[in-house]
């Protein structure tokens, strides 16, 4: 069933038209992601979706009592409520009806002359309670919280207290929690780590409504999309499928679109051919015949179609202007702690030449204080390091501070490449799309994605054998990120990489160090590799001299591990469903007249049902995941046989 229709939108601009002829559909438990590049308007068509503009043509269809959730740029900002009390007012229904409840149950102690009449009306608002979820409203928003990041100490923190990047994700999280029908995400995993944005996935697959998502995570879109839109052109091209679905469509699209077009063009020409050769008969039949051709030719033109144009990319090749050893850097236990905090302990690892290293953790590790430390910005508390011979180090920094204030695009380059002639500045930035006057603007004035670019081409004029990047892909449309895994595949240097980005590590990684409290480990090869490290025995690293693991104690381990999960399954199992008739028989208690007259009995009941409610989610987790891990293990023993 469709829920939402965009029916050949169009919006102009100042004169100018952003796009044109949008068309796409959402149906029910849709999961629609929303691509192109940035400026082409996928913000601009969320607006256009909830109401806030007008578009210049086109119409936006809504099914009738659809409720819409869109996450807000500015949600939450001044507000003095506590990190929990915010993410409530999600629930201000449930808290309205449960402070109603309560009112009630102190006028059946104080005003008995109304008993029947409140008892009816509490009986009633109780069990719409509990139907809208009243008795589990409060640990889903703890859950929440805590899946996006948030720890049980950050909830009394007041929002005006908190960083852009936790408004975000509390914006985030009360939108989530709304049950909104279909929900707006504008780069939904923006501020959050690689778990947070696992959490999210996981959610997402859950939800019972439908979303549009805009997104650059190909991994996330990937996990999480059934349909993807891309404006591309000033038009939309829709596929059912994936991200990865998607590419494969689009490039058989483009190649039948392109070998249609030659074939068009190729009938052109003959007709053409056929009435000049009839003109110059010169004869009255042969003028009859020229025109009947004409007419045809005309008809041709007109249905020419255009394949569409390539969108004009960056260019970039990173070239180390010498070679480095074969040691390229070596940590000894390094350790940072800031104000009391430890971020890190015993950070020991070891960089070889020409090794793609991908450094992940969750948020708050200490990932990019590492990357500091490396490049003499701040100091450790303790351990050490060193570079090897002739490491040249090229720095990317993700808050971009390395961009001087008040220059002009073209003299950020200049005034580091004083040797260079205007017209070579010129060339350099117009292959990362700095053209005509934009060399003039000031670099106050760019977007996050435009001064990317331009610390990209100073790391690319460095002549570095060593890039140390911290987050590249963050501010970068998908195109741009393409060209960026394109260029560092063909480095002929090392790279270390801090990064949140999956699509992004799993394509490039030779090695990922995953950063913890306790220390760093080490796993080979890209993220999928690292996932299925984790979630069974790590393999051995083709560097390390273990012995090799006996297959015969292998297999008996894990038959052992099956029988065990088996029988912790129908544990669980039967736990859930012990809680499920206590919660029953709860119930039924709460919704006999004489509980309901005694305001202490209800509130005991209903916190009971409240604490056996959230031990049954946890449960249920543990079912899932049990379940998940069981199918694993059985899938990895018929392999195996």
């Amino acid at each position: 069933m469709i829920i939402a229709g965009i029916q050949k939108i169009k919006m102009d601009f100042a004169g100018e038209t952003l796009f044109d002829d949008i068309s796409f559909d959402v149906g029910e438990r849709d999961f629609v992601g929303l691509i192109g590049a940035n400026g082409t308007g996928k913000t601009t068509l969320f607006r256009i979706i909830t109401g806030e503009l007008e578009p210049t043509g086109g119409s936006v269809f809504i099914s009738k009592n659809l409720r819409i959730g869109y996450l807000e740029q500015h949600a939450c900002q001044g507000s003095r409520r506590s990190v929990y009390d915010e993410a409530l007012i999600s629930f201000s229904d449930l808290i309205e009806t449960e402070s109603e409840l309560e009112k009630i149950s102190l006028l059946l102690q104080t005003n008995p002359g109304d008993r029947d009449e409140l008892i009816m009306k509490q009986s009633l608002l109780q069990e719409e309670f509990e139907k809208n979820g009243g008795l589990t409203y409060r640990s889903r928003t703890a859950s929440a919280l805590n899946g996006l990041g948030f720890s049980d100490a950050e909830f009394s923190l007041t929002c005006d207290k908190l960083s852009g990047g936790q408004r975000s994700k509390l914006s985030m999280c009360k939108l989530l929690l709304s049950g909104a029908d279909l929900i707006l995400l504008d780069e939904p995993t923006n501020h959050l780590d690689i778990s947070g944005t696992e959490w999210l996935e996981d959610y997402l697959r859950s939800y019972k409504g439908s979303a549009i998502i805009i997104s650059h995570d190909r991994y996330f879109l990937d996990r999480i999309c059934n349909r993807i839109v891309e404006i591309s052109n000033k038009r939309s091209y829709s596929t059912n499928g994936n991200y990865s679905a998607h590419l494969k469509l689009r490039e058989e699209r483009l190649e039948t679109e392109r070998r249609h077009y030659e074939n068009q063009l190729a009938e052109i020409k003959r007709i053409e051919g056929i009435i000049e050769q009839q003109r110059s008969f010169a004869r009255e039949r042969n003028f009859i015949t020229a025109e009947s051709k004409r007419k045809m030719l005309e008809k041709k033109k007109a249905e020419l179609v255009v394949p569409e144009k390539s969108l004009k990319k960056m260019r970039m090749k990173f070239t180390p202007a010498c070679e480095t050893g074969n040691d390229v850097l070596f940590t000894d236990s390094l350790s940072k702690s800031f104000g009391g905090k430890t971020l890190f302990t015993n950070g020991t690892m070891q960089v070889f030449k020409n090794e793609r290293v991908f450094i992940i953790g969750a948020n708050g590790c200490g990932k990019t204080t590492l990357l500091r430390i490396l490049t003499r910005k701040i100091q450790a508390d303790s351990g050490s390091f060193f570079f090897g011979s002739n490491v040249r180090i090229g720095y990317f920094d993700q808050s971009l501070e390395n961009l001087r204030g008040g220059n002009t695009v073209l003299d950020e380059i200049w005034d580091e490449h004083r040797s260079l002639t205007e017209t070579k500045v010129r060339n350099y930035l117009s292959l990362f799309l700095f053209t005509g006057d934009d060399v003039y603007k000031n670099t106050d004035s760019l977007s996050g994605g435009e001064k990317a670019k331009l610390c990209l081409l100073k790391l690319m004029l460095s002549g570095a054998n060593v890039l140390v990047l911290d987050e590249p892909t963050n501010h970068l449309d998908i195109s741009s990120r393409e060209v960026l895994e394109n260029a560092l595949e063909d480095f002929e240097g090392t790279v270390i990489d801090v990064s949140h980005d999956r699509y992004f590590i799993n394509r490039l990684s030779t090695k990922i160090i995953r950063m913890s409290p306790g220390g760093f480990e080490k796993f080979d090869g890209g993220y999928d590799d690292y996932c299925r490290a984790v979630l069974s025995a790590p393999a051995p690293s083709k560097s390390s001299e273990k012995p090799k693991v006996n297959a015969y104690k292998l297999r008996k381990e894990r038959e052992s591990e099956i029988n065990r999960l088996r029988g912790k399954i129908k544990r669980v199992e039967a736990e859930i469903d012990s809680i499920e008739s206590e919660l029953s028989q709860i119930n039924d208690t709460l919704s006999s007249p004489e509980t309901a007259a005694d305001y202490e009995k209800v509130i005991e009941l209903t916190g009971k049902a409240a604490e056996l409610t959230s031990k049954q989610l946890e449960l249920m987790d543990e079912w899932e995941n049990n379940c998940k891990r069981l199918s694993e293990l059985e899938e990895e023993r018929n392999e195996s046989d």
